[in-house]
């Protein structure tokens, strides 16, 4: 077998003197398990085996032998276990190997089956083919003795045994990795690589807009990065192409909008768009739209369809800023002394699986949030920045939009608005 299929997972040694079987754990990910014996047993003995702790009479077995002299063969059924090597076999010294393989032990539809081989310098060689007859998926294997003990000394390895390659099946971004799945993260862009044909989930957020200027009435927030998700997407092995969009940058100069964030792409799906600029008057179309200045008749940005929401709207008599759209929400409207908070970001059970395990996103009390809006501005206070990458505006100006989040930036007053934050994108794909 290729030895990156081949991966050593437990050992155990006998110490005591008294031990009589040793048990596995079955992990998760493997077609087929071996397990191999090393050692010997008190007296004249063989050695069993049993899954999932069944002693009924479930199993049967057909074993052969050879010595280079005479060969034997036989068939015991309705028994309580399967012989993993030829009676005699564990000799009081340590001259017999046994390796035990037991195939697809996961599927949940089929009996079970297990081939063993055994060797003693003694005896000659010895194969087993045995049947469990259940179709549960094997949790544990447990190696026993007929009769006896174990000598202390003795060794049980489990391996797994991979249909494909142990380990990430694509090159590209920085790898991260759980119980289930591989997850790469892309913060700028390059190439998603696949090095085997592979179902994957992704998320795909553009920069957020750039937060606007106004002047003496707060300019408005910017808007988040537009935000995709695909899943089960098929992959082949060849190279996609990743864009991570970056953050539009705030005005820095009174009288000027932010400007739009990049777009993200990954391959030739979709391509998320970047959020829309926070105003100076209007605010600008974009993934979400960014929001209105703090002035009569001012309007938010529309936002892309499916990618996020409209940018808040100046009231009446005005001096602040509304609040950029997020992907979850639209950007909240202002007044005429306070600002209009951004519009918050996008969850999901797929976003927060994949927030974790990279540590990006916005964390609020254990869920995850990509791409909040920036809030607007005005001299006196801050619109607050949403849940999503916060990037709030105004004279006590929170904060540009978070990197690698897709939020927008916040709204400018009596001084400069700020920039929204990178976008990013993330593949995941299961690891069996």
């Amino acid at each position: 077998m290729a030895t990156n299929t081949y991966v050593a997972l437990d050992k155990v040694t006998v110490s005591g003197s008294s031990t009589t079987s040793v048990t596995f754990t079955a992990p998760s990910g493997y077609t087929d398990l071996r397990v191999v014996f090393n050692g010997s047993a008190s007296g004249t003995n063989n050695l069993y085996v049993r899954f999932n702790g069944d002693s009924n009479t479930n199993y049967s077995y057909t074993y052969l032998t050879g010595d280079g002299t005479s060969a034997t063969s036989s068939r015991v059924s309705n028994t309580t276990s399967v012989m993993a090597n030829y009676y005699g076999y564990l000799s009081t010294t340590f001259d017999t190997v046994t390796a035990i393989d037991v195939m697809n032990y996961l599927n949940a539809t089929t009996y079970k089956t297990v081939l063993t081989r055994a060797n003693a310098a003694s005896n000659g060689v010895a194969s087993v083919v045995g049947l469990w007859r259940n179709t549960a998926a094997i949790t544990s294997i447990t190696l026993l003795v007929g009769s006896g003990n174990l000598t202390a000394g003795s060794t049980f390895s489990l391996y797994g045994i991979a249909a494909s390659s142990v380990g990430a099946k694509a090159t590209g971004g920085t790898i991260y990795s759980d119980s289930q799945y591989y997850y790469h993260a892309f913060t700028a862009s390059g190439t998603f690589t696949p090095t085997q044909s592979i179902s994957a989930d992704c998320l795909v957020v553009a920069g957020g807009g750039g937060g606007g200027w106004r002047g003496a009435r707060g300019g408005g927030g910017g808007g988040a990065g537009g935000l995709l998700a695909y899943t089960s997407q098929s992959l082949t092995a060849t190279g996609y192409t990743i864009t991570v969009g970056g953050g539009g940058a705030g005005a820095s100069v009174v009288g000027n909008p932010g400007s739009q964030g990049g777009n993200s792409q990954f391959g030739a799906l979709t391509a998320s768009v970047g959020g829309g600029y926070g105003a100076a008057f209007d605010g600008g179309t974009g993934g979400s739209g960014g929001g209105a200045a703090g002035a009569n008749g001012q309007v938010g940005g529309a936002a892309t369809s499916g990618q996020g929401f409209a940018g808040g709207n100046a009231l009446s008599s005005p001096l602040a800023g509304a609040g950029g759209g997020g992907a979850g929400a639209v950007g909240a409207n202002s007044s005429a002394s306070t600002p209009g908070a951004g519009g918050i970001g996008a969850t999901s059970a797929l976003i927060n699986s994949l927030a974790a395990a990279t540590g990006t996103g916005q964390n609020s009390s254990g869920t995850y949030y990509y791409a909040g809006g920036g809030g607007g501005g005005i001299d006196t206070t801050s619109g607050a920045g949403a849940v999503g990458g916060t990037g709030g505006g105004g004279q006590g100006g929170v904060s540009a939009g978070t990197a690698y989040t897709g939020a927008g930036g916040g709204g400018g007053s009596s001084a400069a608005a700020f920039s929204g934050g990178s976008g990013i994108v993330i593949v995941r794909y299961l690891k069996a």
